[in-house]
C-alpha cells in the first residue's frame, strides 16, 4: 500500500466482531441520586430483560402505567438502556437479541431529570444481564471448499479441527464439494493451509451466514483476553 497509495497501514492481528446475549429472563432495580446542594437528582427504574430469536436485535416495550414515571422521561431510560447496550459486562462486546420491559419505578417533583433516568436505565440493564446467563455470539461463516479427491480427508479433518460442521459434500469433476459452516475466528489462515494440503489446487469461497453460541472453554479464553 505504501509503494502504490503512499499510504501507511498499521498491520495487526484480525478482529472478530464478537457480541454477547442473555439466556434466562432477569429483572433489576437502577436507581440514581444524588445531592450535591440546590437542586439534586433522581431516578429510579424497573426493568424486565428477556432473550429474543437470534438476529431479532433490541426491542423496548414500555409498561409504566398511571404515572409512576412520567412520560417525558421514557425515552431517556431508552437511550441509557441502548448506550448499556453497546458494551456488555460478559467481556464488553455489544449486547443483542433481547426485549427489555420498563415495568416500574418512580420519581421527585424536583429532582428527577432525563439525565439521572438515562444513567438509572443503563445502571438496571446492566445489572439485569448479569442475572441473566450471559453467552458470547460469534459469526459463522458459510464455506464452500473445492478439493482434489486425493486432498478429500485432509481438508475434512482440517474443517473438524477448525470446528467446521459438514452440512453437505458432491462430485465435480474429478474434484470434491464440501459446504460447510465454520466459525470466523477459526478461518485466519485457511487459505495457506488450503493450498498445503492440496498442493495448491484446492480453492474456497466464504460468507456470512448467522452468529452462534460460543462453546464455554472457548468463551472463557475470549473473556480472559479481553481483560488483560
Amino acid at each position: 500500500m505504501r509503494r502504490e497509495f503512499k499510504v501507511e497501514a498499521n498491520v495487526g492481528k484480525p478482529q472478530v466482531a464478537y457480541k454477547e446475549t442473555i439466556k434466562e429472563e432477569a429483572e433489576a432495580e437502577g436507581k440514581y441520586i444524588r445531592q450535591s446542594g440546590g437542586r439534586g437528582q433522581y431516578g429510579h427504574v424497573y426493568l424486565r430483560v428477556a432473550p429474543l430469536e437470534r438476529g431479532k436485535g433490541f426491542e423496548f416495550v414500555d409498561e409504566i402505567k398511571g404515572g409512576i414515571i412520567p412520560r417525558e422521561f421514557i425515552p431517556a431510560v431508552e437511550k441509557g438502556i441502548k448506550e448499556a447496550m453497546g458494551k456488555g459486562v460478559l467481556a464488553g462486546y455489544p449486547l443483542v437479541d433481547m426485549e427489555v420491559t420498563l415495568y416500574d419505578g418512580s420519581y421527585h417533583d424536583v429532582d428527577s431529570s432525563e439525565v439521572a433516568f438515562k444513567i438509572a436505565g443503563s445502571m438496571a440493564l446492566q445489572e439485569a444481564t448479569r442475572k441473566a446467563k450471559l453467552v458470547i455470539l460469534e459469526p459463522i461463516m458459510k464455506l464452500e471448499v473445492i478439493t482434489p479427491e486425493e486432498s478429500f480427508g485432509d481438508a475434512i479433518g482440517d474443517l473438524a479441527s477448525r470446528r467446521g460442521k459438514i452440512e453437505e459434500t458432491n462430485d465435480r469433476v474429478n474434484m470434491k464439494v464440501i459446504d460447510a459452516k465454520v466459525p470466523l475466528a477459526e478461518m485466519f489462515g485457511y487459505a495457506t493451509a488450503l493450498r498445503s494440503l492440496t498442493e495448491g489446487r484446492g480453492t474456497f469461497t466464504m460468507e456470512f451466514d448467522h452468529y452462534g453460541e460460543v462453546p464455554q472453554n472457548i468463551a472463557q479464553g475470549i473473556i480472559e483476553g479481553k481483560s488483560r
